[in-house]
């Protein structure tokens, strides 16, 4: 799939989906499908007109456009989002970049989608214009509930990565570089890669998951995962992501980790020993097996 800023876009006839899609979800799949080209938006808007209100995002922008690409889009078109196209009206935003730079024939929006200065455009004025085709898709429903990116994002934060899964059509991913740790896990006999989360981005509730892993164009492999601030060592650091990866002894520091996380095991919690800690890893380990064989092959 080829990636283009706005600026650079070449024009040509196109069938575009429109809108944020962060997380790539069910809902956002069907706005996408039957489009060759999607248009999206970096920053997220919010950041540059409410940074206060700026939710953390569920995928960051390579991830994303990786997502879209195994959907068979053909080009990712990104709006580099700031003040001055904030300011853009939705007529314009109609004129000069969808008939204009895109050339649009098809236009795919959700129900909810608003562009334009002040959010004025709605998908009622995209379906007035006669120069393209406008579809309108509904909110997508899972389970009985609208599949939303501030719904999924809830369950995310409350560490409900499966039934989060169920919404997004694929496992959430978590991405970062590899950092140097205490190293106390290899000592306990778990050696883990160590990842610092970004605040810009959702990071699943503090716990232990049953994940795969990722780094420099590896096989996905198993891997037990905890998320938390390790309150049984006084270690004074913040929120840490640790991959236990099983059967593999690898030096992944300054690695791209990404982590799909698969079902949550049990919550974080502080134990009287180390002893029980370890007893408590091994299950953990073993429990990761069971859910995912395949992957720890």
């Amino acid at each position: 799939m080829k990636v283009t800023q706005l600026p650079e876009v070449q024009r040509r006839p196109r069938r575009v989906a429109v809108g944020e899609f962060d997380g790539v979800h069910l809902g956002h799949r069907e706005v996408i499908r039957g489009s060759d080209t999607v248009l999206t938006f970096d920053p997220h808007p919010l950041s540059v007109l409410h940074p206060e209100a700026t939710p953390r995002l569920l995928t960051r922008l390579d991830t994303k456009a990786e997502l879209i690409a195994s959907l068979g889009v053909e080009e990712l078109v990104i709006v580099p989002f700031d003040h001055a196209f904030a300011k853009q009206s939705a007529e314009d935003f109609v004129e000069q970049v969808l008939l204009g730079a895109l050339d649009a024939g098809a236009v795919s929006v959700g129900e909810n989608f608003r562009f334009g200065h002040r959010a004025k455009g709605t998908p009622e004025l995209l379906a007035q214009r006669s120069e393209f085709e406008t579809r309108i898709v509904p909110l997508v429903e899972v389970e009985g509930e609208i599949v939303s990116s501030s719904h999924i994002r809830g369950l995310i934060l409350a560490g409900d990565v499966a039934r989060a899964n169920r919404f997004l059509g694929d496992p959430f991913q978590f991405r970062g570089t590899v950092i140097s740790g205490d190293r106390r896990g290899r000592s306990l006999g778990y050696p883990t890669a160590n990842v610092v989360p970004d605040d810009a981005y959702a990071t699943p509730g503090h716990g232990v998951y049953a994940c795969t892993a990722t780094w420099n164009g590896e096989k996905p492999h198993a891997a037990a995962v905890n998320v938390g601030v390790r309150p049984t060592f006084a270690t004074g650091r913040g929120v840490l992501l640790e991959a236990y990866v099983l059967d593999v002894d690898a030096d992944m520091y300054g690695a791209d980790l990404r982590v799909e996380f698969i079902e949550r095991l049990r919550g974080e919690r502080r134990f009287g020993s180390v002893d029980a800690l370890v007893e408590q890893m091994r299950r953990d380990v073993e429990r990761t097996r069971e859910l995912l064989p395949l992957r720890a092959a």
